[in-house]
C-alpha cells in the first residue's frame, strides 16, 4: 500500500485541480453515526414506532406527520451535536489551503467539511442545520435544535419549518448537481472518492467519466464498492490515517 501512497502523492505534489467525493465513512471517523448499524441512529432500520427509517424521513411523511418527521430530525441533529472534524476532513481543507483548487462533493449533512476550513463545498444532500420555510423564503442557522418546538413554525408566515436536506422521495438539489457536473467536467487532475458506498450514479459518474479521460482515480474506503476495481488507485483503510499519510507525504 505504500507504494501506492507515493504514487498518489507524487500525482498531487503537481495536481492543481482536486476533487473529492466524500461520505458517510468520512464522517464515521468524527464519531457521527450512519442510519443502519450498531451505533446508527436506527440500529435495526426502524424507528421506535416500527416503521422504517426511510418512511419516517421521507418528503410524504413530513407532508402527512410533520411532528413525526420533526422528532426524528431531532434525533438526526443530537447525533451530530458537538462532533469536530476528523483528520480526514482536514486534509482536504489543508489541500485547499496550499494553493490548489479542491472541491468537495459530499452526501452527508453534518457540515463538518466547512467547519474543517473546506469552502465551495457541494452539499448534494443537503445541510440538517439549515431550517427552511416550506411556504416563504426564511432560512436560517441553527448550531444545535435545542430550544426549539417539537414543530416550528416560521416567524414570518407560520408555515411548518424544516431542515435544509434531502428527504427520501425527493430529487437532488439541482444547483449542487449543476455545480458537480461544472466541476467534473473541468480540467481535474484527479479525483477522491472517499468513505462512500458509491451506489448512486451521482456519485460514481465523476469517477466512471475520469477513468474514460485518463484522469487519476483514487478510492479511500476500508470496504469494496461498485468503482473498486474501475479506480486507478484503490486504499483499503480508514480516510483519516490515509490521507494524512498522503498529505505528510505531499508536503514533506
Amino acid at each position: 500500500m505504500q507504494s501506492e501512497l507515493d504514487e498518489i502523492a507524487a500525482i498531487l505534489k503537481h495536481a492543481r485541480r482536486l476533487l473529492f467525493i466524500t461520505g458517510a465513512g468520512v464522517s464515521a471517523e468524527s464519531g457521527v453515526p450512519t442510519f443502519r448499524g450498531a451505533t446508527g441512529v436506527f440500529p435495526n432500520g426502524l424507528t421506535e414506532e416500527g416503521i422504517p427509517f426511510e418512511e419516517v424521513l421521507s418528503n410524504s411523511t413530513f407532508r402527512r406527520e410533520p411532528e413525526l418527521a420533526w422528532k426524528y430530525f431531532f434525533r438526526l441533529e443530537s447525533s451530530i451535536r458537538g462532533k469536530e472534524p476528523n483528520p480526514a476532513h482536514r486534509a482536504m481543507s489543508i489541500l485547499q489551503d496550499s494553493g490548489r483548487e479542491v472541491c468537495v462533493a459530499t452526501q452527508n449533512i453534518d457540515g463538518l467539511h466547512q467547519s474543517a476550513g473546506s469552502r465551495g463545498v457541494i452539499e448534494l444532500h443537503g445541510n440538517l442545520r439549515w431550517i427552511i420555510c416550506t411556504k416563504c423564503d426564511y432560512r436560517v442557522y441553527h448550531q444545535t435544535f435545542e430550544g426549539l418546538p417539537e414543530l416550528p413554525l416560521c416567524p414570518r408566515c407560520r408555515g411548518i419549518l424544516r431542515p435544509d436536506a434531502l428527504l427520501y422521495e425527493e430529487m437532488l438539489p439541482e444547483n449542487a448537481l449543476e455545480e458537480l457536473d461544472r466541476v467534473q467536467n473541468s480540467e481535474l487532475d484527479v479525483i477522491f472518492s472517499v468513505g462512500t458506498t458509491s451506489i448512486f450514479s451521482y456519485v460514481t459518474s465523476p469517477v466512471v467519466l475520469a477513468i474514460q479521460r485518463g484522469i487519476p482515480t483514487v478510492e479511500i474506503n476500508p470496504e469494496e464498492t461498485f468503482i473498486s476495481d474501475m479506480v486507478r488507485y484503490r486504499i483499503a483503510a480508514p480516510a483519516g490515517v490515509s490521507l494524512q499519510n498522503i498529505l505528510a507525504s505531499v508536503t514533506g
